[in-house]
């Protein structure tokens, strides 16, 4: 069986934890990098990637990496890639990428050429001056950076964080994958109590119950690789049921709530399509407050950011009677992700520890109190 080389684009800050679950994984040759993380495999370890994988957006294969300065350089790189090996003479190759600092800019021109040079190779491989495109989708992406060339087939199709089970969001989504990592670094194993105060849409509480269960996040959707004409079927439906039979039955405490209403019936019903829906309690109310659920457990949290729901000072006062409600809930973890650069001085307390993540294209710090049992 072919070994492939796959590259598995992250948020910024996640690659490591992106990098630890596809070692878990026990997929080979995982190396870490900015934005993305390289592994190699076969067509199980593609198909195992993008069913289990909880934190990277999607899993790409490289088909060639070279330097190009010019239309020209670029040209050529394209036409020397085996593209026969992955796009059949009827399949349909739709070009899409991104240009940074580099001297090819132009990203509409860059897809002309990339388009110009694939067809080129395709029609000579398969002997037609014309390619009808009319069969299954193989994705082309290129990245140029620094006058470097990636390209990449996308066996994913819609990207990682889109599990399924979130069908409409509340008016400030957190991305799938982003909340499976906040969760990760927690180091939740399943026995705490969970507590998410702000629960939107539900995705934290849903994304922790899908942890503590080990459910593969890509379960129960579709992927663009099951098309493709080279992948036995079989493979895919084998690593479904390998992943189901690594699934854990338990008792879990996790809840979520919210202020409004209608979230908490959108959770409910997000919860029940992720399959999840009967290890997660939802209820209204006030973070600020209502009684906490418990004596001790881990609160995750993605409350109201200034620049996106509320005046920034609306959401300093949220943070700031969130702190003095949380003021002696020294059984609690707390982890609370914000773009507010002076939440801590609101909260009313220095976070043991915090890293940078990113929420779409926000940037934010992930404030960490970890240092239960001390007394203020």
């Amino acid at each position: 069986m072919s070994t492939y080389e796959f590259s598995v684009p992250c948020l910024f800050g996640l690659e490591g934890i992106a990098g630890e679950e596809l070692r878990r994984l026990e997929l080979e040759n995982v190396r870490v990098e900015n934005g993305r993380v390289l592994f190699s495999g076969d067509t199980r370890a593609m198909a195992k990637a993008n069913i289990c994988l909880r934190t990277g957006e999607r899993v790409l294969i490289v088909l060639a990496d070279f330097p190009a300065r010019t239309f020209e350089e670029l040209f050529q790189g394209v036409y020397r890639a085996n593209l026969e090996d992955f796009i059949p003479k009827d399949g349909a190759f739709p070009v899409k990428g991104h240009c940074l600092n580099s001297q090819l800019m132009s990203v509409p021109d860059c897809q002309a050429i990339v388009k110009k040079a694939a067809s080129k190779r395709l029609g000579e491989i398969y002997g037609v001056s014309w390619l009808p495109e009319n069969g299954a989708k193989y994705q082309l992406q290129f990245s140029i950076m620094n006058d470097r060339v990636q390209l990449y087939l996308d066996t994913s199709g819609p990207g990682l964080h889109k599990r399924g089970y979130r069908a409409v969001g509340n008016d400030a989504p957190l991305r799938e994958t982003l909340a499976a990592a906040m969760v990760v670094l927690t180091r939740y194993r399943g026995r705490e109590y969970v507590w998410d105060p702000f629960c939107g849409s539900g995705t934290i509480p849903i994304e922790a119950a899908l942890i503590a269960r080990n459910k593969a996040p890509g379960m129960y959707r579709r992927f663009a690789g099951e098309a493709f004409a080279w992948v036995d079927p079989k493979v895919w439906g084998e690593v479904r049921t390998e992943a189901k039979d690594r699934e854990f039955k338990g008792d879990y405490r996790i809840h979520g709530s919210d202020n409004d209403p209608k979230c908490v019936s959108l959770s409910m019903d997000n919860a029940r399509k992720a399959g999840v829906g009967d290890i997660i309690k939802f209820q209204d109310g006030d973070a600020t407050k209502m009684s906490l659920p418990t004596d001790s457990g881990i609160l995750i949290c993605n409350p109201p950011y200034g620049q996106r729901m509320l005046e920034q000072q609306s959401a300093q006062r949220l943070y700031a009677a969130l702190g003095r409600h949380l003021k002696y809930a020294d059984g609690w973890k707390k982890y609370i992700i914000t773009s507010e650069p002076e939440f801590e001085h609101y909260f009313g307390k220095r976070a043991t520890k915090k890293r940078k993540l990113y929420n779409g294209m926000i940037k934010c710090d992930y404030y960490m109190y970890t240092d239960t049992g001390r007394k203020r």
